[in-house]
Order: C-alpha cells, then sequence, then structure tokens
C-alpha cells in the first residue's frame, strides 16, 4: 500500500475519528478528518484524499450531502467515498450507492474489518488491467482517463466513476449478458454488499445520459452492452 494514499475521515463523534484515525495511520495511510460536513467540503479541497470516510448524520451538511459534492468535483471524480453509520434504513444506503458511494458499512465499528476493506479499494484499483485508455464501439468513444463518453454528435459526457465504471465494463465486452451478481463483483467487488437495485439504478442513470438504446436488459437474465445501435 503506497504511503501517497490520503484519506479524509468525516464524524462528529471525536472518539470515532480518534479510532479511525489512529488505525488508518498505523497502516500506513496519510490521514486528515473534519467534525462535520461544512469543514469536511473545505478541507478536501485542498487535502484531495483518496478515500473519504463519511458518518451520514452530521452538523451542517449530511454525509449523502456531502457526497454528492464531492462527486461534483473534477479532481475528486476517482476518490473512493465509504459511508460509516448508525443508520441502517435501506433508504440510506440507496441514496448512499445512487451518488457512487463504493461501500456503506454500519456501526459499530470493527476497525480490522473495516481496514481489511479499505485496503481492498486500493488493491484492486492497482490490479486493474491496462486496457488502454480509449475505447471505440457503436459509435462512442469511452474515455478511461477522463471518465468521459464523447457521442458520435459530438457531445461529451462526464459520468459519475460506478457510472462510468459500468459502462466501460459491459461495452468491453459487447453483446454478451451480465447477471447483476456479475456486475456487482466486477465494479463493486467481493468485499462490498449492495443490494441489487443498486445496478438497476445505475444502469438507468447511464441510460438517462448516454442513450437508452446501448445498454439492454434481458428479464431475469442480467444487462448486456449492444453494438448493434
Amino acid at each position: 500500500m503506497s504511503l501517497a494514499h490520503r484519506v479524509l475521515v468525516v464524524d462528529d463523534e471525536a472518539d470515532i475519528v480518534e479510532l479511525l484515525v489512529y488505525n488508518l495511520e498505523k497502516e500506513g495511510y496519510k490521514v486528515s478528518s473534519a467534525p462535520d460536513g461544512k469543514k469536511a467540503i473545505e478541507i478536501a479541497k485542498e487535502f484531495l484524499p483518496d478515500l473519504v470516510i463519511l458518518d451520514i448524520m452530521m452538523p451542517f451538511f449530511d454525509g449523502i450531502e456531502v457526497g454528492r459534492m464531492i462527486r461534483a468535483m473534477p479532481e475528486l471524480k476517482n476518490t473512493f467515498i465509504l459511508y460509516l453509520t448508525a443508520r441502517s434504513e435501506e433508504y440510506s444506503e440507496v441514496a448512499a450507492f445512487e451518488l457512487g458511494a463504493d461501500d456503506y458499512i454500519n456501526k459499530p465499528i470493527k476497525p480490522r474489518a473495516l481496514m481489511s476493506r479499505i485496503n481492498a479499494f486500493f488493491r484492486r484499483e492497482s490490479q486493474k488491467t491496462d486496457i488502454g485508455d480509449t475505447l471505440e464501439i457503436a459509435g462512442l468513444s469511452i474515455n478511461r482517463l477522463n471518465y468521459t463518453v464523447t457521442k458520435a454528435d459530438g457531445s461529451v459526457i462526464v459520468l459519475p466513476k460506478k457510472e462510468f465504471e459500468l459502462i466501460s465494463f459491459l461495452a468491453q465486452y459487447p453483446n454478451k449478458v451480465f447477471s447483476r451478481d456479475e456486475i456487482l463483483q466486477k465494479i463493486w467487488g467481493a468485499d462490498v454488499y449492495v443490494v441489487e437495485r443498486t445496478i438497476d439504478v445505475h444502469i438507468r442513470k447511464v441510460r438517462e445520459k448516454v442513450g437508452e438504446t446501448f445498454i439492454k436488459t434481458l428479464k431475469g437474465v442480467g444487462y448486456m452492452f449492444t453494438d448493434e445501435v
């Protein structure tokens, strides 16, 4: 694990922050922290974290709103977002993954398990296969360097990280059907639990932005990218 990896911990409970900072620094990460959503945004702009660990219930901006702000910053487009919260309602989890969260973990914290999942983020990132910077298919130009999709009419669409990874993955294997479970394993990894609805939400958002015709649904089976458009 590279010492260059920076982690921003955001929680209004000082003991939680202290516990996380201790364990993260012990693993070799460079760590900064914030007690609320407003301060988190200020720090994120300067600190440029590779990972943000966010509580949901916080003063000023809640964790969901902070996540949206982070996802809107071009310089943080590759930043991992992990929600750590006492709230277990499904709507909170769905809202988190809709904005492009990478993981969602309920309190109380189990430090060793949490560190394992955090390390897995960066391990998967470093093990990604180099398949070229740009994929040209079905009139689309999918650019893996800047997370953009350029359509045949020249319009450029900037996608959030998970939405981009989704279309990029499916487009690598045109006309091949992937189940929701296969997509979850590939995009979120085996260490992250997300509800299947998360896939459907991301597919819907990609279709709204890129076009309805590129990703087809095979009812009861899964999704595929079609080059016959």
